[in-house]
């Protein structure tokens, strides 16, 4: 299943960005970035044009080599930019592709209300634990797992739950839990959008993934990224630590 746009942060704070037309949305989003706002005739890293005949402004940009994003005019757009859910420093961003805006705007919302305040708060706080961190676990598979841990639903760090500021600390003070070995087997079909909540959410959660050899690519890329594919033709005797699952083709 491949892409329709590959999503990307980028830094703008004191890089310039053409703004050619008038937008107030779009200018205060830039702002907002700390992007330095020119004109056409100034260098800039990408330009955003909101014009009534935009055709002509950007085959000229495009000409320079700027990657441009057109107001309402999807087709003109080498990026769109998202809708945005801002927890400094986590953010959280929905695109369509330019399909519908509105649409982007109502997901952007529910998930706003999904997350509090102090999301923020937290990923700073494990952001300053990271050589503790490293120092507690060593092992980089073993750190994974034991933040993935805390993370989940339910963890010491759940991030829909609030947290004060000490909780990365407590968490690090904590007793480590040995590693439970847990299999999680489904029987699927071969389109992803038929994948049950459960099996969504255990492959995004699983330390590796164990298939059949003709369960779809397309599956096994519901997977988190660094879980590994592991193909063979019976569910494993002995998963290893932590949550594992095991696919198969529906019959």
């Amino acid at each position: 299943m491949s892409l329709a746009a590959l999503p990307l942060f980028m830094r703008l704070a004191g890089r310039p960005v053409m703004l050619i037309g008038e937008d107030e949305g779009k200018r205060r989003l830039l702002e907002r970035a700390g992007a330095r706002i020119v004109g056409e005739e100034a260098e800039a890293v990408l330009a955003i044009v909101a014009v009534a005949d935009p055709e002509p402004v950007v085959e000229r940009l495009r000409a320079r080599g700027l990657l441009v994003n057109t107001v309402d005019r999807s087709e003109l757009c080498d990026f769109t930019l998202p809708a945005i859910v801002d927890r400094d420093p986590v953010l959280v961003a929905v695109g369509t592709g330019g399909a519908s805006a509105g649409l982007a705007a109502a997901l952007r919302q529910r998930i706003e209300a999904l997350l509090p305040a102090s999301l923020g708060e937290l990923a700073w706080a494990l952001g300053l634990a990271k050589a503790r961190m490293r120092e507690r676990w060593p092992d980089t598979a073993a750190r994974r797992e034991a933040l993935g841990a805390a993370l989940a639903e339910g963890g010491m760090l759940d991030p829909l739950k609030e947290h004060g500021q000490a909780s990365v600390a407590l968490w690090l003070a904590a007793p480590d839990a040995a590693p439970a070995s847990q299999l999680l087997r489904f029987a699927i079909a071969p389109d992803p959008d038929d994948l049950t909540l459960r099996a969504a959410r255990a492959l995004a959660a699983a330390a590796r993934v164990f298939h059949r050899a003709d369960v779809p690519q397309a599956i096994l890329e519901r997977a988190r990224a660094d879980a590994p594919r592991i193909a063979c033709d019976a569910p494993p005797a002995d998963p290893g630590p932590g949550l594992s699952v095991d696919l198969e083709m529906a019959r």
